[in-house]
C-alpha cells in the first residue's frame, strides 16, 4: 500500500489551464490548497488564508472552493463528520481510512484492492469507470 499525498499539485497551474481568471485573493486560497496535508472545511480553508491575507472574506472563500470544484479542480469529501472537506482533484486515484475518533484522513492506494472491485463489476455484469472508497474505523492499538 502506498500514500498518494507524497505530491503536490499545482492548484494555480491547473486554473491557468482552465482559463479560470487568477485573482489575488483566489492565488492566495490556491496556494493554501496546494499546501494543505489535510483535508480542510471551508472554515478551515478560511483560517488559513485570512492569515495571509485579511481581506478575504469567507464569502470569497466559498465562491472561490465552488468555483475550483465546478472546473474539476477539487474534489469534495463528505467523511461523515457533517463537513465538507476538499483536496486538490488527484492526478491519481486513491482511497481514504477516516479514523472516526479523531477525524484524522489517511489516504492509500492498493493495487490488490483495485484490483478486487474491478473483478467484483465485471462479475456483476459491469465495467468499472470510477469509485470512490471510504473506510472508517479506529485505531486497533489506541489506550483509553
Amino acid at each position: 500500500m502506498s500514500c498518494p499525498m507524497d505530491s503536490k499539485i499545482d492548484i494555480e497551474a491547473l486554473c491557468n489551464q482552465r482559463g479560470l481568471r487568477i485573482t489575488d485573493q483566489r492565488r492566495v486560497i490556491a496556494r493554501v490548497i496546494s499546501d494543505a496535508t489535510d483535508h480542510p472545511d471551508v472554515e478551515e480553508l478560511y483560517r488559513r488564508s485570512s492569515a495571509i491575507d485579511p481581506k478575504i472574506s469567507i464569502a470569497t472563500v466559498y465562491r472561490t472552493v465552488r468555483l475550483f470544484e465546478e472546473a474539476g479542480i477539487l474534489d469534495r469529501h463528505d467523511f461523515g463528520d457533517g463537513r465538507a472537506r476538499y483536496e486538490a482533484s488527484p492526478e491519481a486515484h486513491h482511497d481514504h481510512l477516516i479514523d472516526v475518533e479523531t477525524g484524522k484522513v489517511v489516504e492509500f492506494v492498493d493495487p490488490e484492492l483495485e484490483a478486487l472491485q474491478k473483478i467484483i463489476a465485471e462479475r456483476l455484469g459491469y465495467r468499472l469507470v470510477d469509485h470512490r472508497m471510504e473506510l472508517y474505523g479506529v485505531a486497533i492499538d489506541r489506550k483509553d
